[in-house]
């Protein structure tokens, strides 16, 4: 669209205007036109971060509601049937609408600036496979107000139910495709950016961890969204169009479609936590001011996890009557992931080793990140032997695993990235009392409400139901109580720290706000200017400064 726009410019730029017309003599676009029609990698990247912040606000609504249903036993609030919803769509919303746009958001951001490119290798794309996000999020809220209501059959989509619903279900398969699209534009944009737009001198073996984790995260983008894509478009036939690929009446299987669904689903989970890696390894060399551990070690260890992801899938179906060779091979698969994951956590520690350490607030995150997402390592090994999976599959074990990872995990590490790199973006510094406060607070009600799931899986409860019985009540109700209070730091977040830095309060950041930080990203001015490396720099001999 923006193709048919005429370029933008000031009365000053008609003086040079003839010799040449480089783009950077065109004024900034202002107003509406600006975000609408954005180009600019930096632009996009913002873009993406307020979508991801308003629907982990909605979809963090929706978790409320959970624990305020859950806070004692009994039916309090809602029908059984609109709790699903509420499971279903928090479930969908997180994923697609929350953690994935935001890292997404950092890519566009980071990459760029941290490889010396000018942009992203199709900027116009770019624009593309942004805005077809808020068309597909809107899709999947208005669910809520067709008949029947929103999806309530689980975020895995599994049939019969996924058959059987009502338009709903039309609706969210059509936004799971939209956003499938957008996924899959945004990973090729990615790739192309970092394979062919490095600044000369940036070798593979150069490449920031964060870019290297993105690359790889690109690659499971392309190879996972198109797997997703058709097993949602095989229920679509089955539901309208008379097939019976999943219906058993009909000689289909719903088992296939689990298998179709986790062979997407599990890689998902790791397009979810390698760009929070490449963030952690990022910030604490920063903050313990030396190198990386084991670089190479590092780039070999995400790229075998990304190989890894592709053969666990079936461990999300130890139940479904697999017979022992398979769960065998699925098991050991699972338990090898953990080597990898090992490697990281080690090497991270080892460059902490004797480091002169400071705890700003990114810090915290990362190291947070460190000991939280550990925890949901550990348990996740767990439930990889199958006899003790059969025991504690749907239960509420697996709901503390996968939060473990997927907030301690995903979101604590992009909590980090917002401290280390927003300086950067908006020319000023947080204040770091509020950001520790943001921190503590969330780290101490992140495990009052996760940890005690733990013993409510391991006692039988199991998950996604409205009601449960009387023994498992003062676990809920402190569960519930420490949601409330996740829930309230990240309101504080967004008004304390958020907010005042838009506006401009706070101290005014320096080009490298922090002491010990490396990269191409420093070597440019606070706030970092609409254009950045618009004549690619040469770079002295470890890619990390610009010499000319």
């Amino acid at each position: 669209m923006s193709a048919v726009l005429p370029p933008v410019h000031t009365p000053e730029d008609h003086s040079h205007d003839h010799g040449h017309d480089d783009h950077h003599h065109h004024a900034t676009p202002t107003g509406w036109r600006r975000w609408l029609f954005a180009t600019n990698h930096k632009d996009i990247g913002t873009l993406y971060l307020w979508f991801s912040l308003f629907m982990f606000f909605f979809a963090g609504a929706l978790a409320m509601l959970i624990r305020a249903e859950l806070f004692q036993p009994g039916l309090q609030l809602f029908q059984p049937e609109v709790f699903n919803q509420l499971t279903t769509m928090h479930g969908l919303i997180m994923i697609f609408g929350a953690i994935m746009p935001a890292l997404v958001g950092f890519a566009n951001w980071q990459v760029p600036l941290m490889i010396g490119a000018s942009d992203m290798a199709f900027p116009r794309l770019n624009n593309w496979s942004f805005w077809l996000l808020p068309a597909a999020g809107l899709l999947l809220i208005s669910t809520f107000f067709v008949p029947g209501g929103a999806i309530s059959g689980g975020w895995t989509m599994y049939p019969p139910l996924y058959i059987q619903g009502g338009i709903a279900y039309d609706i969210s398969i059509l936004a799971i495709h939209i956003m499938g699209v957008s996924s899959i534009m945004g990973a090729i944009n990615i790739i192309v950016t970092i394979l062919n737009l490095r600044a000369p001198g940036m070798t593979m073996m150069k490449l920031p961890m964060f870019v290297w984790t993105w690359l790889i995260t690109a690659f499971l983008l392309v190879a996972v969204m198109p797997v997703l894509a058709c097993a949602i478009t095989m229920l679509l036939t089955d539901r309208h169009f008379g097939t019976h690929f999943f219906s058993a009446a009909g000689g289909g299987d719903p088992v296939m479609f689990q298998h179709i669904f986790w062979f997407f689903g599990h890689p998902e989970v790791y397009i979810m936590i390698l760009p929070a890696f490449g963030i952690v390894s990022t910030i604490i060399p920063a903050f313990a001011r030396k190198p990386l551990f084991g670089y190479v070690s590092m780039v070999y260890a995400v790229a075998s996890i990304a190989f890894l992801s592709f053969i666990v899938w079936a461990h999300h179906m130890f139940t479904t009557g697999m017979p022992v060779t398979g769960q065998l091979f699925f098991m050991y698969g699972t338990m090898l992931i953990a080597i990898p994951t090992g490697v990281k956590v080690f090497n991270w520690t080892a460059t902490m080793w004797r480091g002169s350490m400071t705890f700003e607030t990114p810090m915290l995150w990362a190291v947070g990140f460190i000991f939280v997402f550990t925890i949901g390592g550990f348990t996740g090994v767990i439930p990889a032997v199958v006899p003790v999976d059969t025991q504690i599959q749907d239960t509420y074990y697996i709901i503390a695993h996968f939060h473990y990872v997927l907030v301690a995990g995903s979101l604590f590490a992009i909590y980090g990235a917002y401290y280390y790199w927003s300086p950067k973006w908006c020319g000023v510094m947080y204040n770091e009392t509020r950001g520790k406060i943001h921190f503590w607070w969330s780290m101490i009600s992140f495990n009052v409400t996760f940890f005690p799931m733990h013993f409510l899986g391991l006692a039988g409860m199991p998950r996604r139901y409205a009601d449960y019985p009387m023994q498992f009540a003062d676990f809920n109700m402190i569960a519930s109580i420490g949601g409330f209070f996740f829930g309230a730091a990240q309101v504080y977040f967004f008004f304390a720290v958020v907010l005042p830095m838009l506006r401009g309060k706070g101290d005014k950041a320096p080009q490298r706000p922090w002491e010990g930080a490396e990269g191409l990203e420093w070597e440019v001015p606070s706030p970092a200017p609409f254009h950045t490396f618009e004549e690619p720099p040469k770079l002295d001999a470890t890619a990390t400064r610009v010499i000319g």
